[in-house]
């Protein structure tokens, strides 16, 4: 199939999948995570309804904002080192990747710079892998206060990325514990944070996140095949 039927497949299943968890299909955003892709296959995706796109890489998405539609709402989600923020703000719509109070200083610094404030989420290792980066469960609450502290930025809400399963199923505690850390924070009525995103879900366990109450599910593989890492930037 196209890209673009596989867009509209995965779409499907979203909506069917907030359907059953009785939820509206509005509470939750399809992100086509395009890294490493050709624009060809954006535009495929584009032309079949999709406006959020996500990336790993900053130089790719830079590379790609001025030859996509103006209306895309581009979605930082792989890990950011602080020497690439200056070339990231103002062009994403959200940074999910937050993954250090270091980091969040600098896109508030850099965003003060250029006069805007962004919006970012905070990453949670729920499942304490040691390849995956992100605050823990035990420190995420002292490290939600101290940059609540920083101009510049907004906090929004969390974001996991869960182990790689074979059953979406087997994934559901670490979604759960998530939701519940949201629901911990939003409970503590901390200023400039805000806990109405929740980034969790990829193409193996979506079903599962949706059901535990996923915002912004993180689609790549279901919409355009396998990633091409040569391409890596």
């Amino acid at each position: 199939m196209s890209c673009k039927d596989n867009y509209l497949e995965v779409l499907d299943k979203v909506s069917e999948d907030m359907k059953k968890a009785g939820r509206d299909l509005s509470e939750c955003t399809l992100v086509a995570v395009s890294k490493t892709k050709p624009l060809e296959l954006l535009k495929e995706a584009y032309e079949a309804g999709c406006r959020d796109f996500g990336e790993n890489y900053v130089q790719e998405l830079v590379d790609k904002i001025p030859q996509m539609p103006e209306d895309v709402r581009w979605h930082m989600i792989g890990h950011l080192q602080t020497n690439k923020v200056k070339y990231l703000i103002g062009k994403t719509y959200l940074i999910h990747s937050v993954d250090t109070v270091k980091l969040a200083r600098e896109i508030g610094k850099q965003s003060e710079k250029a006069g805007i404030v962004t919006d970012i989420l905070l990453e949670v290792n729920v499942a304490g892998e040691e390849s995956k980066f992100g605050f823990t469960p035990e420190n995420i609450m002292d490290s939600v206060k101290e940059i609540s502290q920083i101009p510049g930025i907004c906090v929004k809400g969390l974001m996991t990325s869960a182990p790689i399963c074979e059953f979406s199923e087997e994934n559901r505690v670490y979604f759960r514990k998530l939701k519940q850390l949201s629901i911990d924070i939003k409970k503590q009525n901390i200023d400039n944070v805000h806990m109405g995103f929740l980034s969790m879900g990829m193409s193996g366990d979506y079903e599962t996140a949706i059901d535990e109450g996923s915002t912004f599910v993180r689609i790549g593989t279901a919409i355009f095949g396998e990633r091409d890492y040569s391409k890596k930037n």
